[in-house]
Parts: structure tokens; C-alpha cells; sequence
């Protein structure tokens, strides 16, 4: 490893913890006093500052002060131990998800790192332009460079540029600092110390890796007891029939193409709910884990939600038609809503709190065909494309041409099923192979599931 390029990288180090750190810590100090406020932890208890803190940590919360300033991050910029940091749980509130349920902790300037304070800085407080860019650039490179450095050295074309612009931003905060990066700057290696924090960061980026691994090994083994699991019991369950039925199970023939097999096990008289004048009133129907039943129904511009009993029915107003839906988790569903001389719009859900929680426009496209999840992403057909969306910030992640408007979309493993309308062909796309394979049935193929 070059001796120069372990300089430099030193050197960049000690620039954010001898400078750049104390000038956060001293900026939020700054600000908070001007506020009134004698020490952090009265700073952190003001109702604006903990609304907003509590929010980049919470999801889908609705809280009982202010909830027209809530809002929703697509990702979690506190993290969980930034978060214990700063605030404990007052006891004896259950089932309420709101941040007056939270109490600032007696925290210490000296406590916050370089990424706490400067998102307490960038959220929470007020800062001109030129030392809000200064904070957001300064604490990108210590990202770049430093936590993300691995390797513990910086090249010297990665040093001239980067040097640069971080006197420069040091140097927007503080004029005075000068001086004290001319000192750094000409500072010889300090081997010893350096060592020690490039091994500690090593150290942490390897338990990182490491429970990464754990924990992805530890969802493909349950996904695969719960595999087990459920072939078990359908196993239990068709023995018990056959030899209920007095079947011999070694003579019984193998399904064909085409073949009925299912039949109804009970059904929900929904009539009243419903428009008589309607010959297809639903045109979508989901059922959750818990086995409520979501319903979107044509022209009645609401989302129905009961068990599968029929009882305990409830609605939640939808702005427009909404064509087709599907879950995204044990409380949410996403709703495709279509109106004319509009873009289709993707709305998100909460069947518990019954409120829409956001909304995605489809710009450019005219027409949607069904929805499914993959990946804890969304499919939606779409014109003549199949769209996987994250549906946390709208990004359109993949487009995958078709030849036909894609219908009764649905997922198995890793290929997207898709039919086209009045016509015997049923399509699928493949990862594997990122090809859309074709099968001719017998008959026109209405909208499919999986088993």
C-alpha cells in the first residue's frame, strides 16, 4: 500500500475530525441557543423538531399534533440506534404511533457524530443556502471517503480534486479555519493512528457484510420451512380426503391441460353494497394475510374492505375508478386508478387507518392492465410495457416491452405472467433469461393467480 496515499487519506480524516465535526456540533449549539433553548436535549424536545425526527424514522404514522406537516420517507435517514440516541419510549401508550409518545434523552453535543448532527442541521434548523450545500457536500465526501473507504487510502487525483472542494466548503463555514487545514495539510503520517481507524472501519464494514449474509441466509431458510410447511399440510389435507373418499392414492391420474379441478368453497352475498344497475360491479378483489377481503368496485369510487364472512364491512373513498389493486403488506394495498384525459396514478393504502397515504402518476402512459408484486416491488402493465416500480419513491426500476397489452398479470418465482386480451396465448417474461416466452392454450385465458 503507498505510503502517500495512506497520507493523504489521514489526512482527509483528520480534516472532518478535528474540523469539520466541531463545526457541526458548534452550529447546531448556535442555533439552538438563539432559539432559547439552554442545553440539546430542550432543543430536541421542541414539537417541530421532534414532529420532524420522528418522521425520518416512522413510517406511515399520523400523528395527533400537527399531522398536516407529516410526511413519509421513502427510506429511513435516522437509523434505529441514532434514533434510541435521542429519544426513549414513554410507557403505557400501545397501539398509539405518534411522537408524543417519545421523550428526549439528556444527549451531549459530544455524542452526536458527523452524520447525526449534520442531518439534525440540514432538517431541523435554519441555514442559509450557501451552509446548507457546505453541510450536504461535506457530509456526501466523508460518506464517500471515509465510511465507505475500505481500503484506507486516497489516490492523489482522488486527493487534488477532493481537496479543493473541501477547503473550500470548511472554509464557507468557518473563514477562520484556514489556517488549521494549512497544519493538517502539512502534517506527517501518524502510522499508529491511522492503522487503528482503518482497521476499526474495516472491522465495522466486515460485521457489516457479515450480518448481511446471516440474515439473507436466514430468509432463504425460512422461506423454505414455510415451503415445506404449507406442502405439508395441503399433503395432510389431500390424504385425509382420499381416505375419506375411499381413493387409492397410487391410482389416481395426473391433471390435464384444461381440466377442472377447483371448486366453490363458500361465497359473500355483497349485492347490497353494490349497484344492482352494475352487471360487473368489482373489478378487483385482494385477500390479506389476516383474511380481510379489499375490494375496488366500478364506479362506486371507494375501496370495500370486510372479512371473508361478509361482515364488519368498511370503505375507504378513492378519488376516481380504480381498476385493479393488490397488497404490498398486512396493511397496505396499491390501487391503479384511471380517469379520463388524465395519466394513471398509483395510489397507496392504509385499510387499518383508512387514509390514502401517497400517490404515483404514470406520465406518458394511457392505459394500465393489472398489478401484481415482485421482489417487494410493484408490476403494472402498461400500455405495451411491463413496469416494476418501487413503490416507496415512484421510480420506474425496469421496462420490459411487449408486443400486446399485458392482462391478468401475476408472478411466480422470477418469471411475470401476463395474458392478452381475447386471445388464447398465455405470455411470460423471464429474469433468467430476459426473454418473454409464449404457450398457446386451448381456450381465451381470463386473469390467473398461483398456487
Amino acid at each position: 500500500m503507498d505510503v502517500e496515499d495512506r497520507r493523504r487519506y489521514f489526512i482527509v480524516g483528520s480534516v472532518f475530525f478535528e474540523i469539520v465535526l466541531p463545526l457541526f456540533r458548534t452550529r447546531l449549539e448556535n442555533e439552538y441557543r438563539s432559539k432559547g433553548q439552554g442545553s440539546l436535549q430542550a432543543f430536541l424536545s421542541i414539537q417541530p423538531v421532534i414532529h420532524i425526527l420522528f418522521h425520518l424514522r416512522h413510517r406511515n404514522a399520523s400523528c395527533c399534533k400537527d399531522n398536516l406537516s407529516c410526511f413519509n420517507k421513502s427510506n429511513f435517514p435516522l437509523i434505529y440506534c441514532q434514533w434510541t440516541l435521542l429519544y426513549t419510549e414513554i410507557p403505557g401508550q400501545p397501539g398509539h404511533n405518534c411522537h408524543c409518545k417519545f421523550i428526549a434523552n439528556p444527549v451531549q453535543l459530544c455524542e452526536l457524530d458527523i452524520t447525526l448532527a449534520s442531518l439534525i442541521l440540514l432538517n431541523c434548523c435554519h441555514l442559509q443556502p450557501s451552509e446548507e450545500n457546505a453541510v450536504r457536500k461535506l457530509r456526501r465526501y466523508k460518506n464517500d471517503y471515509l465510511s465507505h473507504n475500505t481500503e484506507g487510502q486516497i489516490t492523489e487525483t482522488e486527493y487534488k480534486s477532493l481537496w479543493t472542494d473541501l477547503t473550500s466548503f470548511v472554509l464557507q463555514l468557518d473563514p477562520n479555519k484556514q489556517d488549521d487545514l494549512i497544519r493538517i495539510e502539512n502534517r506527517p503520517l501518524d502510522e499508529g493512528l491511522c492503522m487503528r481507524c482503518s482497521i476499526e472501519r474495516l472491522n465495522i464494514h466486515k460485521k457489516l457484510n457479515e450480518m448481511d449474509t446471516r440474515i439473507q441466509g436466514i430468509d432463504s431458510a425460512v422461506q423454505e420451512l414455510l415451503s415445506y410447511h404449507r406442502n405439508e399440510i395441503i399433503c395432510q389435507y389431500c390424504k385425509k380426503k382420499l381416505i375419506e373418499q375411499d381413493i387409492d392414492e397410487s391410482k389416481i391420474s395426473p391433471y390435464k391441460l384444461g381440466q377442472n379441478i377447483f371448486y366453490p368453497h363458500h361465497q359473500i352475498n355483497l349485492k347490497s353494497e353494490f349497484s344492482t344497475l352494475l352487471p360487473r360491479a368489482t373489478l378487483d378483489v385482494v385477500m390479506m394475510d389476516d383474511g380481510r377481503l379489499v375490494l375496488c368496485s366500478c364506479f362506486q369510487f371507494r375501496l370495500l374492505i370486510c372479512n371473508t364472512d361478509g361482515s364488519e364491512i368498511a370503505a375507504i373513498p378513492v378519488d376516481a375508478d380504480g381498476s385493479s389493486l393488490t397488497a404490498v403488506n398486512n396493511s397496505t394495498v396499491v390501487v391503479i386508478v384511471n380517469q379520463p384525459l388524465s395519466n394513471p396514478r398509483i395510489e397507496l393504502y392504509d385499510i387499518n387507518n383508512k387514509h390514502k397515504i401517497k400517490s404515483i402518476s404514470l406520465y406518458g402512459f394511457e392505459d394500465t392492465f393489472g398489478m401484481t408484486m415482485i421482489n417487494d416491488n410493484l408490476v403494472v402493465g402498461a400500455d405495451r410495457e411491463l413496469l416494476i416500480i418501487d413503490y416507496q419513491t415512484g421510480e420506474i426500476l425496469k421496462s420490459i416491452g411487449t408486443h400486446c397489452h399485458p392482462w391478468g398479470i401475476t408472478v411466480s418465482g422470477n418469471r411475470i405472467f401476463f395474458g392478452e386480451e381475447m386471445e388464447n396465448n398465455l405470455y411470460w417474461y423471464s429474469f433468467t433469461d430476459d426473454k418473454i416466452h409464449t404457450l398457446t392454450l386451448p381456450s381465451i385465458q381470463y386473469p390467473m393467480t398461483t398456487l
